[in-house]
């Protein structure tokens, strides 16, 4: 179907308006609030001590949650990938799960099980582990929302990559972690730093589940998105405004890269 030039130019019009609306004009609000004061104050505000201590708390959630997606996502797209079995449809459901609930009540959820009057509240009464209100709560809330993403980069490239070479391999004696490193890794390296990149940036954007299972303590418990909520909240904005520039040059580095892997997954398919 062809449309006509007043078409073309009018639905060009209006898309650029709507992300004119809904995504330049708030962003540029907040990087304009941010820079007013100078470049000096920026930096004041993101290298207080409370600053620091979000930022080294949240760098630390994402080197824990990300080996722990790839250590468990990768064999779960093997499996998804590989096999059939009675229950798929239902595991494939499960992990699309985070998709679908929201943040907040996998918080709620996390504390009915982990919580001191929770299922699993023995963890902390008799072994005096404490889950939730800790960091160990704000490491369990990010895994269970960024538990797709690596499974569901890695399944589509095993699926078109097939299961010829490996059977070759295991033909001409090649165990099976001697296949998987020389064969199957390299096949899925695009898929799977797709995967690394889109779960570091989920991890630092998280809020809704993390503000329910953290105490919110600076220094100790407290995010860079609880950061920016606690600085809001407590009349600091411009606080607020600087660091939530900071996560936005994070989301801006995770895009380039995302564009970046697009290209030599478009390059590498051809």
């Amino acid at each position: 179907m062809t449309l006509s030039p007043v078409v073309r130019y009018l639905t060009r019009y209006l898309a650029l308006a709507y992300i004119t609306v809904l995504v330049i004009v708030p962003v540029g609000l907040i990087l304009w609030r941010t820079f007013q004061p100078g470049l000096g104050e920026f930096f004041a505000q993101i290298t207080t001590p409370a600053a620091v201590s979000a930022l080294q708390l949240t760098l630390l959630v994402v080197a824990i949650v990300v080996p722990l997606n790839v250590l468990f996502g990768v064999p779960t797209a093997l499996v998804l990938a590989r096999n059939r079995f009675r229950g798929k449809s239902v595991l494939q459901a499960v992990i699309d799960l985070p998709f679908a609930v929201s943040p907040v009540v996998v918080g709620v959820a996390l504390i009915l099980l982990w919580g001191s009057a929770g299922l699993l509240g023995f963890v902390e009464h008799s072994w005096g582990f404490k889950i939730i209100f800790g960091f160990p709560g704000i490491v369990l809330a990010s895994i269970f929302v960024t538990v797709p993403f690596v499974i569901r980069e890695v399944e589509p490239v095993l699926h078109e990559l097939g299961t010829d070479q490996e059977e070759a391999a295991a033909t001409l004696g090649a165990q099976w972690w001697q296949t998987f490193w020389r064969i199957t890794l390299p096949s899925i390296r695009w898929g799977l730093t797709y995967g690394i990149v889109l779960t570091v940036a989920r991890t630092l954007g998280e809020y809704g589940a993390v503000i329910m299972v953290s105490s919110n303590l600076p220094g100790k418990s407290q995010t860079l998105t609880l950061l920016v909520s606690d600085r809001y909240n407590r009349g600091a904005e411009y606080g607020a405004y600087a660091m939530s520039t900071v996560l936005m040059a994070v989301a801006v580095i995770v895009l380039v890269v995302q564009v970046i892997l697009d290209a030599r997954r478009a390059r590498a398919a051809q």
